[in-house]
């Protein structure tokens, strides 16, 4: 494939230093007092016990395919290589793969299963491994990239998460994650405890957002516009929601970058829980998409809508 020409994985250096078995082994230890996330249960997942997101200590994966509706920089022309993880740290009442972030349909996997699920996702042709809902198993991820990259891996990794994240944990993936792809969902406390059952959501992501960005910037795409490395933000737009979509662009352009690439996300839609929320329980109107990208445009954002 052109792209590896073109662009050379920040882990396949941290694999050659020796650096990447020690993360491997810095990350295996949240496992034992959980602590891979805001939520820091405590449990010891090396033992069986499970904590708030209800994962044990083998990665469970429900679907792993080249998926062609992402967004455009990942997908390219072979498609995404998406590995749909189950279980969240997220309780979102509007989630859309609720079958799979909280009833968890999936298989169990060893972390060997899990390296030659990415060999076979590259065999395809695919332009990056996606992992989807990482968070909980981030030891388990990066625990299998040694033996990804013995099998010859060698293209980018794309982290895309809830938001809700650990900062100990994403200063660790410094260098073996490419790409990040975070949601921003809310800003307001409020909303974040009523949606999410996190109130600290507001201010961790923030902070998560800026440690990605400065890992690995603006999203840098190829001569052909495909991403190899780079911070895309996903938000979604919510009914009524302007007021925190006003201000989650504000803080992108203004905290982050004006160039930074957003996806600004049209298909909510009331799933899961939703219905029990009266005022989210209906799809977006095409006004409120409308009126969202011109918030960004005034932000001045350009990039991903």
């Amino acid at each position: 494939m052109e792209e590896k020409k073109d662009f050379r994985p920040s882990y396949l250096s941290l694999y050659e230093s020796g650096l990447l078995k020690e993360r491997v082994e810095r990350l295996h230890e949240f496992l034992k007092s959980c602590a891979l996330c805001p939520r820091r249960c405590g449990v010891d997942r090396t033992m069986g016990e499970k904590g708030y997101c209800g994962a044990a200590e083998l990665p469970m994966v429900s679907s792993a395919f080249a998926h062609f509706g992402e967004e455009r920089p990942l997908v390219g022309v072979y498609g995404s290589g998406t590995i749909f993880l189950t279980h969240c740290n997220l309780k979102c009442v509007f989630c859309q793969n609720y079958d799979i972030s909280h009833e968890a349909r999936g298989e169990v996997i060893s972390t060997e299963e899990l390296a030659k699920q990415m060999i076979a996702l590259q065999a395809k042709g695919t332009h990056n491994i996606n992992f989807v809902t990482p968070t909980h198993y981030v030891p388990q991820i990066v625990g299998a990239l040694p033996r990804a990259v013995e099998m010859g891996l060698e293209i980018p990794l794309v982290f895309n998460c809830g938001g809700y994240e650990s900062m100990d944990v994403i200063r660790l993936l410094e260098g073996i994650f490419d790409i990040y792809m975070p949601d921003y969902k809310f800003t307001d406390p409020k909303s974040a405890e009523r949606y999410l059952d996190a109130p600290d959501y507001p201010d961790v992501v923030k902070a998560v957002l800026k440690e990605m960005h400065r890992q690995v910037g603006v999203l840098k795409v190829d001569s052909r516009g495909i991403a190899t490395r780079g911070l895309l933000i996903r938000h979604l737009v919510m009914p009524g929601g302007e007021g925190e979509s006003k201000r989650v662009f504000e803080f992108i352009a203004g905290e982050l970058s004006p160039d930074s690439y957003v996806n600004v996300m049209e298909q909510y839609r009331p799933e899961y829980r939703a219905s029990e929320f009266a005022e989210i329980a209906r799809t977006i109107t095409g006004s409120e998409y409308i009126e969202a990208v011109r918030l960004a445009r005034g932000a001045g954002l350009s990039r991903g809508f």
